[in-house]
């Protein structure tokens, strides 16, 4: 069982920065791929960002590629988002998930069902 904590969501103006943390216990954190996803309010969840189990690959959001950085650190069980030159349509609920249902193919790691592991969200609110 994997227990994943959010935090670092708030409210910030476009153009600006946050970093969001999500710190997981309960298992083996480095044998885990760790992802993002967001729910903005009236539409459905999407993929942000996620990580393999050593850190060596990283995949993107085509709208958020650029802007933001995908990372963790195994010694501390914690994967990071940080949030760059953000927009008003980055406004949503952050989730973070782990332990993704086999190997990172055929786009599997940007569907919500593949991951078994949820947080229960962080809420971040960018202003125009």
């Amino acid at each position: 069982q994997v227990q994943l904590v959010e935090s670092g969501g708030g409210l910030v103006q476009a153009g600006g920065s946050l970093r969001l943390s999500c710190a997981a216990s309960g298992r083996t954190f480095s044998s885990a791929a760790m992802g993002w996803f967001r729910q903005a309010p009236g539409k459905e969840r999407e993929f942000v960002a996620a990580i393999t189990r050593s850190g060596s690959s990283t995949y993107y959001a085509d709208s958020v590629k650029g802007r933001f950085t995908i990372s963790r650190d195994n010694a501390k069980n914690t994967v990071y988002l940080q949030m760059d030159t953000l927009k008003p349509e980055d406004t949503a609920d952050y989730y973070c998930v782990a332990d993704l249902q086999g190997p990172f193919i055929n786009r599997r790691y940007s569907r919500g069902s593949s991951w078994n592991y949820w947080g229960q969200g962080t809420q971040v609110t960018v202003s125009s």
